[in-house]
């Protein structure tokens, strides 16, 4: 029980201070989870990450789910679950509350116009963080560059490039495994 506290507390000070959304919390959550807590390792995180993103849902719950599942199972789950969406759920209900007031005073306006630049950063430190531990060179870096291509740019499906990049890892697994059968006959001979 006292793991599924500590999930509940953890996730809940994530949830409470991440502003634009699940990729802006990556970095809070690498912290908490792989540096402070060591509850997982720091590959493992990032390919958890990689799995998640390939998910149906919330980014943020997803994420939850899964860390409080390996650290303490389906209890676990649950508690790092309401962790990370009560803080949202709070804050919604009074900011809709007080935004249908003031949502018009320009101050408030400018406020969300401060926060956005904000968000964009805190969205892209963890994406740069992810670059890294994927260990993306500059002959992989294609792989990336065409999936922003054709979900931004031919506006395709990210599903589709998802089940595209799944199809074309299992091909290249066969492939290399195929070409490192060919070379263990070729060395027997």
């Amino acid at each position: 029980m006292k793991k599924s506290f500590q999930l509940f507390f953890t996730f809940m000070k994530i949830g409470a201070f991440t502003l634009g959304g699940g990729y802006a919390m990556l970095s809070m959550v690498e912290k908490a989870v792989v540096d402070k807590k060591r509850w997982i390792p720091s590959d493992e995180f990032w390919d958890m990450i990689a799995i998640i993103q390939s998910l149906p849902g919330v980014f943020a719950v997803n994420t939850a789910l899964y860390v409080g599942h390996k650290i303490n199972g389906a209890k676990g789950a649950v508690a790092a679950m309401l962790g990370a969406i009560l803080p949202s759920i709070v804050i919604i209900l009074l900011l809709a509350t007080i935004f249908k007031e003031y949502r018009d005073l320009p101050v408030v306006e400018r406020v969300f116009k401060g926060i956005r630049p904000c968000v964009v950063a805190l969205i892209l430190a963890p994406s740069l963080r992810m670059i890294k531990s994927a260990k993306v060179t500059w002959k992989t870096a294609v792989i990336p560059i065409a999936a922003v291509v054709l979900i931004y740019g031919c506006k395709v499906s990210p599903a589709l490039v998802i089940l595209a990049a799944i199809a074309g890892s299992l091909v290249y697994a066969l492939l290399m495994e195929r070409k490192m059968k060919q070379a263990g006959k070729e060395g027997e001979a």
